[in-house]
């Protein structure tokens, strides 16, 4: 880790939570609402370690997101589950049926299928309902 790095780093430990709010802020806009001055410090040190020598490399997220705490995605859903989104002002729930996904009373045979009924455009649908990615897309 470079001199600096470590410098800001190290520098993180003289901070009360306010202070830490207010650098989170300095760098990245707007602060986490957690409570813990640590759990705020330790995300600040890791954004700043990763901006500056990288994040994680391809190998390590792809077994983050297959480890028991990761999102759930579309595969992995359970017959019965249920899935909400809500686009244009308007709730959307599909629930998971062992031949495919039911939304508006039919079967469709993917979250990307519905999603596309839903907004009209292909979309990938893990995505869009928000188990994987930014949900906005």
């Amino acid at each position: 880790m470079s001199q600096s790095v470590t410098e800001e780093v190290r520098a993180l430990e003289r901070l009360d939570l306010e202070g830490l709010r207010a650098e989170w802020r300095r760098r990245y806009g707007l602060a986490p609402k957690a409570r813990s001055p640590e759990l705020v410090r330790l995300s600040l040190a890791w954004r700043i370690q990763s901006q500056a020598l990288g994040g994680l490399d391809v190998v390590t997220r792809r077994r983050l997101r297959q480890s028991p705490g990761a999102p759930a995605r579309s595969d992995h859903l359970g017959v019965g589950a249920r899935i909400t989104r809500e686009w244009r002002g308007v709730l959307h729930e599909v629930d998971r049926a062992a031949d495919g996904f039911r939304w508006n009373g039919a079967i469709y045979s993917s979250l990307s299928a519905v999603a596309k009924a839903i907004s009209g455009v292909k979309r990938n649908g893990p995505q869009f309902f928000g188990l994987r990615g930014d949900p906005s897309t």
